[in-house]
């Protein structure tokens, strides 16, 4: 059997650029290890894999009926994109044929993994794990989000699983190590290879009876819910923090633009653009009952901390919260106002790609006259994408470390 082509993915519709790529040398000691083990493919669970390259080389080696754990719903469709990808090359298609089968560039936003017998996307829950023997895990970046997993697999995987996770030497840390150890009597790591390291994993400790995610937090009156791997967790992060306290100058300019409205009895069109807890949603709905608060974010763990969030704030039913890609399920010029904390991460890449498409997405979503509230690192150029990509843009506020801005959309 030929070896898996690893070249062959690609990352979209997630952030592309030359010095980011679909797979690592992790993801291949993985897969080896996958392959030596023995393990049937539907006793295989593997969790963190970004844009599809240890589900597909298991496939391609002729496994069937992985389950599948990514968190970013961008990395879903490129898992999507890149089975549809590998097996048209497989049958030697040429490239037109490829392109058209892939989407061309441009796939349907609700593109899902094409139906097969080979793998099946789950959350991360008892579906996923439940029978599971061998667990392939790349070690997410926060603890919290370890903890969480480590947890899951001792609760729902078979007694007998061994959890293999693996990372960058660069990126690991021992309290990693710590972290797996709450859940397992038996924690290996082994030698590195190729600037990457695996930790096998084996013997689970009983559990407590509830799972610990999601934890909570009271900020000045607003409950905070979070899973293990969102953002800042249940912490009110600074950048948030920053954007939250300039709401009172934002409802003053909301209240403008309601009484400007063509229809005066319209309700206000609110997007919280990659929402992560819903700290911003929850705050504005809870000052403007009559808005229409909608909450989206591109990570699972995000959404289900944010639903869980509007619950207990008494805002459920109130704010609608989608997983979505930059919101790209949303209609155009639809929204009134943006609220928008952009990341400047891919992973744990400094990148300012993720950020910039926010901005481009929240330019989409506005109607002419509409309005972007932005919080960015001051250090970063984002007011000249925001002056570029939606319109005048002015400062509202300014700490040591972040910039408030208003962007009106141009007309």
């Amino acid at each position: 059997m030929a070896a898996f082509d690893f070249s062959a993915l690609r990352r979209f519709p997630d952030v592309e650029a030359p010095n980011l790529q679909a797979w690592d040398a992790t993801d291949e000691l993985l897969v080896r290890w996958a392959l030596d083990s023995g393990v049937a493919g539907d006793e295989i669970a593997v969790i963190g894999d970004e844009y599809g390259a240890i589900t597909l080389a298991l496939r391609d080696a002729g496994m069937h009926g992985i389950q599948v754990h990514q968190d970013l719903v961008t990395g879903r469709r490129a898992l999507a994109l890149n089975a549809l990808r590998v097996a048209a090359a497989s049958e030697n298609a040429d490239e037109t044929r490829a392109a058209r089968r892939v989407g061309a560039e441009h796939a349907d936003a609700d593109a899902e993994h094409p139906e097969s017998s080979t793998f099946t996307s789950h959350e991360l829950d008892e579906s996923l794990l439940a029978g599971a023997r061998l667990v392939l895990l790349q070690l997410p970046k926060a603890l919290a989000e370890l903890e969480e997993i480590a947890d899951a697999v001792a609760r729902w995987a078979s007694p007998e699983v061994v959890l293999v996770a693996g990372g960058r030497v660069k990126h690991m840390t021992l309290a990693q190590n710590e972290v797996l150890a709450r859940s397992f009597g038996v924690v290996q790591p082994q030698r590195a290879e190729r600037k990457s390291r695996l930790i096998l994993v084996s013997d689970p400790l009983p559990v407590p009876s509830h799972p610990p995610f999601p934890v909570r937090a009271q900020h000045d009156g607003l409950t905070l819910c979070a899973f293990g791997g969102v953002f800042a967790g249940a912490r009110l992060d600074i950048g948030t923090r920053v954007l939250r306290d300039a709401l009172p100058q934002l409802a003053l300019a909301s209240d403008e633009r309601q009484a400007q409205r063509p229809g005066p009895g319209e309700a206000l069109s609110v997007v919280d653009l990659g929402c992560g807890t819903g700290a911003l949603a929850a705050a504005f709905a809870l000052q403007h009952p009559d808005a229409v608060v909608t909450a989206t974010d591109r990570s699972a763990a995000a959404i289900r901390s944010a639903r869980a969030t509007m619950a207990a704030n008494g805002l459920d039913g109130r704010v609608r919260v989608t997983l979505d890609d930059a919101g790209s399920e949303l209609p155009d010029a639809s929204a009134d106002l943006v609220l928008l904390n952009p990341p400047f991460h891919l992973g744990a890449s400094v990148h300012e790609g993720a950020g910039r498409r926010l901005i481009q997405a929240a330019a989409r979503l506005l109607r002419p006259g509409g309005e972007v509230w932005t919080v960015f690192n001051s250090h970063l150029d984002h007011r000249r994408a925001l002056s570029r990509d939606v319109g005048p843009t002015e400062q509202v506020a300014r700490t040591s470390k972040f910039t408030v801005t208003r962007s009106i959309r141009r007309g």
